[in-house]
C-alpha cells in the first residue's frame, strides 16, 4: 500500500487527476516534472525529477530537507537545526532531517516556456503521515475547511501590480554572489505616469504579450493586463476563484512571470518599492466574498436597498478592521512593503472602510441584487505569501461575525478619519501580532512563534546594516 493510500491523502478528484496526469506525461513525451511546494514566504521550492521517477513518486512522496522551512528571505537558515528539536521544539525537525513532498495531482501543468517540462504543487508531510505544521498551504487548507464546515466557500479575485524591466546586467561574476547577491541592473520599458494610456501600454506590449500568452497557457484565469501609473509598472487582474485555487494561482503566477521574463531578457519584480529613481510602490488588492454552499448566494449581498452590505458582510468587514494591525505581518511581510503606507496616496494608512473610495483600506463594491458584491482589501503587497494573506482575512472576518462587530460608518475622508493606524514598519507589525492574542489562538502559538522568529531574523539583519541615509546624515556632521 502506498504512502498516499495508507494515510488517505487523496480525494476521488485527486485520484482521477493522477490518472489524467499519467496519460498526459506519456502523450506529450514529457521528460522532467518539477515538484514544488510554497515555502513560508510563498516562494516555490522543490526538485526536478525525470518523468518516470516523478510518476513513481506520486503516491510515495519525494523527500526534501526540513531546512527549507528554516530560512528567511536571504535564504539563510535562521533556526539552530542541529540542536535538540532543531529550534522548532520538534524531534522531526532536528538535524536537517527529511519530510515528504506529496503532489496534489489537480495542480498539474505543462510549462509552456520550458520544453517537455511538467509541474506539480505539493504538500509537506512527516513520515508518519502528519501534515508539517509550518507548511502554509496546509494551514490555509485547514482554514477553508473550517469555513466549509460553517457552510461557506471563500471567493477571491486578484489584482496584482508589479514592475517589468529590461535586464541590462545580471551581475553573474563570482564576487556578485552572496546571501543575498547583487541585484541586476535594469532599464525601463516605459517612463510611466500616463496611467492607462494606450501609448504606454503599446510601449510595454511586446514584453507583456510574452507573459500574457504563457499565463493563459497555464490555464490561469487572467482577466486584464493594464499599465499602472509608475514607470515600467503593470497590473494583471484575475477572475474570482474559490478555496485553495486563488492562492495556488498566485504562487504559480509570480513564479511564472519571473521565469518567463528572465528567459526573454527582462526582469520582473514583485518587490513593493524598488530603490530606483522615480519608481512607484506596487500593491496587491484582494477582492473577497463568501458564498453560501447551501444556496449558492453571495453572503455579502444586501437585501435592503439602503444598505451596501448584508449584516453578515458588515460583521465580516468589521473583523477585518479589528485585526488589521495584527494581520499586516501576513499581508505585508517585508521590510520594504511598509514604504507603501502613505497618506494621501492610493494606499491605505489606517484601518477604515469606504464605499468605492480608493484611499481606504477596504473598499466596498456592489450592493442590493449584485451577486458580485465584495470587499476589496487594498492593504497587501505583491510579495505576500497568499496562503497567509487569505487565511488571515477569513479568520479575521469570521471573528467579526462571531462577535457581531460593527464596522462603523463609511470613511469619506480616508486620511483624516480617526482610526487605528497601520504599522509603519515590519517591527511594529510583529509587535502588533504579538499584542493581539487572536491569531495565536486561530493559527496556533507554534506557528505564530515560528513565523515571528523568521521575521525577527530579517529585521535584525536589516538593523545591523549601515544605510546610505545614516552615512550621509552623520559621517561629516559628527
Amino acid at each position: 500500500m502506498s504512502f498516499v493510500e495508507r494515510h488517505g491523502m487523496w480525494s476521488g478528484e485527486q485520484q482521477e487527476a493522477a490518472g489524467r496526469l499519467r496519460k498526459i506525461v506519456e502523450e506529450k513525451n514529457l521528460e522532467v516534472i518539477r515538484l514544488s511546494f510554497p515555502d513560508q514566504h510563498g516562494i516555490l521550492r522543490g526538485k526536478t525529477l525525470v518523468a518516470s521517477e516523478a510518476i513513481a513518486s506520486l503516491e510515495s512522496g519525494c523527500s526534501i530537507t526540513t531546512t527549507m522551512l528554516a530560512k528567511d528571505t536571504s535564504h539563510k537558515t535562521v533556526f539552530p537545526v542541529f540542536t535538540a528539536g532543531g529550534g522548532f521544539g520538534m524531534k522531526e525537525m532536528e538535524g536537517a532531517a527529511d519530510v515528504l513532498m506529496v503532489a496534489d495531482p489537480t495542480t498539474f501543468r505543462v510549462l509552456p516556456w520550458a520544453p517537455t517540462t511538467g509541474w506539480l504543487l505539493c504538500d509537506l508531510y512527516f513520515n508518519d503521515g502528519r501534515p508539517v505544521p509550518f507548511a502554509t498551504r496546509h494551514l490555509y487548507r485547514k482554514v477553508i475547511d473550517q469555513l466549509g464546515q460553517r457552510g461557506y466557500d471563500f471567493v477571491a479575485g486578484l489584482e496584482v501590480e508589479f514592475h517589468l524591466f529590461k535586464l541590462d546586467e545580471a551581475h553573474m561574476a563570482p564576487e556578485h554572489a552572496g546571501q543575498p547577491g547583487t541585484p541586476p541592473s535594469v532599464s525601463l520599458l516605459s517612463h510611466g505616469y500616463q496611467y492607462l494610456t494606450e501609448q504606454r501600454y503599446d510601449q510595454m506590449e511586446p514584453a507583456l504579450e510574452i507573459i500574457r500568452r504563457d499565463v493563459l497557457a497555464l490555464d490561469l484565469p487572467l482577466r486584464s493586463i493594464e499599465v499602472e501609473f509608475g514607470p515600467s509598472q503593470c497590473e494583471f487582474t484575475f477572475q474570482p476563484t474559490k478555496g485553495l485555487l486563488p492562492a495556488d494561482n498566485m504562487v504559480l503566477f509570480r513564479s511564472a512571470v519571473k521565469q518567463i521574463a528572465r528567459r526573454h531578457g527582462y526582469h520582473a519584480t514583485f518587490m513593493c518599492r524598488p530603490k530606483l529613481p522615480n519608481v512607484f510602490a506596487s500593491g496587491w488588492h484582494l477582492h473577497q466574498s463568501l458564498v453560501s454552499r447551501a444556496s449558492g448566494e453571495n453572503s455579502f449581498m444586501p437585501g435592503d436597498k439602503g444598505e451596501v452590505l448584508s449584516p453578515f458582510g458588515r460583521a465580516y468587514l468589521a473583523g477585518l478592521l479589528e485585526h488589521a494591525r495584527a494581520s499586516t505581518v501576513f499581508t505585508t511581510p517585508t521590510i520594504n512593503g511598509y514604504k507603501r503606507y502613505r497618506s494621501y496616496s492610493l494606499a491605505p494608512d489606517r484601518a477604515i472602510w469606504g464605499r468605492d473610495n480608493r484611499g481606504v483600506m477596504i473598499r466596498v463594491l456592489g450592493g442590493p441584487g449584485d451577486a458580485a458584491t465584495r470587499l476589496e482589501n487594498r492593504i497587501g503587497e505583491p510579495a505576500a505569501n497568499p496562503y497567509l494573506y487569505m487565511a488571515s482575512q477569513i479568520l479575521s472576518g469570521l471573528d467579526g461575525v462571531d462577535r457581531k462587530l460593527d464596522p462603523g460608518p463609511s470613511a469619506d475622508t480616508p486620511y483624516e478619519t480617526k482610526a487605528a493606524l497601520l504599522p509603519k514598519s515590519l517591527r511594529e507589525a510583529v509587535f502588533a501580532l504579538q499584542d493581539d492574542p487572536f491569531f495565536r489562538g486561530a493559527l496556533g502559538a507554534e506557528f505564530v512563534d515560528y513565523y515571528v522568529h523568521i521575521k525577527n531574523a530579517e529585521i535584525e539583519r536589516f538593523q545591523a546594516e549601515v544605510s546610505d541615509w545614516e552615512h550621509r546624515e552623520y559621517f561629516e556632521m559628527f
